[in-house]
This record gives structure tokens, sequence and C-alpha cells, in this order.
């Protein structure tokens, strides 16, 4: 009798259902740039070339990679998984004053760890808000399973809402 009791209310649940999109309304943006920003996602973003480099990199390598590629940040990889990124800001903030004492040691040491990064299926306005609410210039890309994508930049953002421009 208890299961039947059940069944009557699993029944009556059913009944009583609600679709709750039934009534939704699509989103109407004002421009095709707002639309961009909520729907597209950070994939529709430049994000390559980027570089990176492993972990235990000596830090006077590093710093010559950005200088010899003209790049101000490095993705910084230990067996494969993103630890970090190294930027000219690092260099400023943590070697330059004393230079001698960090050229061989490795970037890890230095290097800004676990960066916040976006997803390559995110909206274009959390890279944006990455780099412009939460003040970071270069932000990596990841795919879903964890893997590095790319890199977007201020320069690579505003490229890509240029093209959305009205």
């Amino acid at each position: 009798m208890n299961q039947n009791r059940m069944a009557d209310k699993h029944v009556a649940d059913v009944d009583d259902f609600s679709d709750p999109l039934s009534n939704y309304e699509p989103a109407v943006y004002g421009s095709e740039l707002e639309r961009s920003l909520a729907e597209e996602t950070v994939d529709a973003i430049l994000s390559k070339p980027y570089v990176q480099i492993d972990a235990s990199t000596p830090i006077g390598i590093a710093m010559q990679t950005l200088h010899r590629l003209n790049v101000s940040s490095l993705l910084v990889v230990e067996a494969g998984v993103l630890v970090g990124i190294f930027t000219e800001r690092d260099v400023l903030e943590r070697v330059s004053e004393q230079y001698e004492l960090w050229e061989e040691l490795p970037v890890r040491l230095v290097m800004t760890a676990k960066p916040l990064v976006v997803y390559e299926c995110d909206p274009v306005g959390t890279a944006l808000a990455a780099i412009a609410a939460a003040g970071y210039r270069h932000v990596p890309v990841l795919s879903m399973s964890d893997e590095i994508v790319g890199i977007v930049s201020p320069r690579r953002v505003f490229e890509f809402l240029e093209s959305r421009f009205d």
C-alpha cells in the first residue's frame, strides 16, 4: 500500500510540473558589441601565439626569452600542466634589483603561481573582466580539460571588440 501512495504522489508531481522555460524570452541586446560580450566565447579571441617554458628554466634564460621573442609574458608549465605565468612585472618586482642572485635559479621561484585563467568556452565578457576589473594584463586560456589553448591580452581583446562595433 505504501508503494501505491508513492506512485500516486509521483503522478501528481508530474501533473503539477510547469516548465520553467515556457515563458523564456531571449535576451535583447542594444548592439552587436553587447551581444558579443555576453554570447561569444573566449575561443573567438585570437589567443595564439603564446610561449611556454618549464618551471625549472633558469630565470636568466626566461628573461632572455622575453627579450628575444619581444613578448611580455611566458606561460610556465610543469609536467605539461600550467603552474604559473612569468611576466615583465615579475622581473621588475622580484628580480631586477638582485639579478645576479636570481639568474641561475628556477623561474618557479619568481613566477606568478596559480594565475587567473579563463576557459575557451567562457563568455568574452569574462576575459574582459579578468583584464579590466581584476587588473591582469595576460590571462591564460585553457580548454575544459585544462590544456593550454593560448593567452589573451588587452591588445587581443581590443582587436576582438573593435571587430564587433556597429
